[in-house]
This record gives structure tokens, sequence and C-alpha cells, in this order.
């Protein structure tokens, strides 16, 4: 069993980690932002993990037009217990770090990266969702779009730009800072 342990420095990379994602629950995690010749100063919709914030009522002014559902804390349950899942995952990477197990530490990261891939896919799913599903007697008819997750698109004369956030860098770090231990310790 002596080899399995990981070392004192890498449990302190482990237990940063897990403040890392901890914070991240306070912070903007993704962001789009809209410019158009009518709105030269741009709007934007940040998310957080429990909320919305930006320029919510005057995005859902505008995507009446075109049909899109609404843009509403409410539409998006996820918000409603997301806060609670990152914080579950800072305390787990936070026992990896006290319990100091290569085998723990294997485990929570196996989590962190489908935990990553869901979140993902599910903000994917909302942006094709919001982007397929218009309203087909809307004032405007539009082709369905699908906005990327991070990089630029054109929806009529807007061009929106999506980006990670502080919050979803965070977590990326974390995860880094996980996977550090397991090559620093590698052959103890």
């Amino acid at each position: 069993m002596k080899g399995k342990k990981l070392s004192t420095v890498s449990s302190v990379f482990i237990a940063v980690a897990a403040f890392l994602i901890f914070a991240s629950i306070f912070l903007p995690w993704w962001k789009m932002e809209f410019w158009a010749p009518q709105y030269p100063e741009g709007l934007n919709i940040i998310v957080y993990p429990d909320k919305l914030e930006g320029d919510i009522d005057n995005i859902n002014a505008l995507n009446h037009y075109i049909g899109m559902k609404r843009f509403s804390e409410e539409n998006f349950p996820e918000l409603q217990f997301l806060t609670y899942l990152i914080g579950g995952l800072a305390i787990l990477v936070l026992l990896a770090a006290i319990i100091r197990k290569k085998a723990f530490l294997y485990g929570v990261i196996g989590l962190f990266a489908v935990a990553g891939a869901v979140g993902v896919w599910d903000l994917r799913r909302w942006l094709v969702d919001f982007g397929t599903n218009l309203d087909p007697m809307a004032p405007i008819t539009m082709e369905p779009f699908v906005p990327p997750i991070v990089g630029e698109n054109t929806i009529a004369n807007f061009i929106t730009y999506s980006s990670l956030q502080t919050g979803s860098y965070l977590v990326v770090l974390a995860f880094i800072l996980l996977l550090i231990p397991l090559w620093k310790d590698r052959k103890r």
C-alpha cells in the first residue's frame, strides 16, 4: 500500500483545485455577445451556474421577431441545482487531497471528465433547441441556426460571439491541477 499514496505537494495541488472549483460557483461561465448596426454598444447574455445576467429583456424582445423562446432562468432548470453539483465536486476534490490515494483521485478525475462532457453537451443541446425550434408564425421567417459554444456567428444582421468566462477557465485550471499529481507522483 505504501506506493499508492500521493505526496504532500500533490495534495496541495489537489486542494487548490478544490478551491478553484468552489470559487467558480460565484463567477460567470459563459457569455454570448450580440452586435448589430442598431446596437453598436452590443448586447449580451452572461451565464452563471445559478442565474442569467445581461441584456436579457432586450434580447428576448428581439428574439420574439424570429420566433425564438424567451431566455429566462425558468427555462433552464439546471440553474436550480448546478451550484450544488459544482459544490459537491469541490468537496470530492478536497477529499482527494485529504485521502491522498491515487485510486480515489482517478475516480474523481473520471467523474470530473464525465461531468464536463455532460455540461458541454447540455449547453450545446440548449443552443440547438433555441436556434432550431423557431415559431413558424413569427413576424420574421428565418432558417434555423445553431450558435457555436465558442466563436463567432452571423444571424440576420447580428454578429454574435460566444466565449467561455472566468468560471469555466477556473474549472479547466482545476482539472489540470488534478492531473499534475498523477505525473508528479507516477513512480510513488
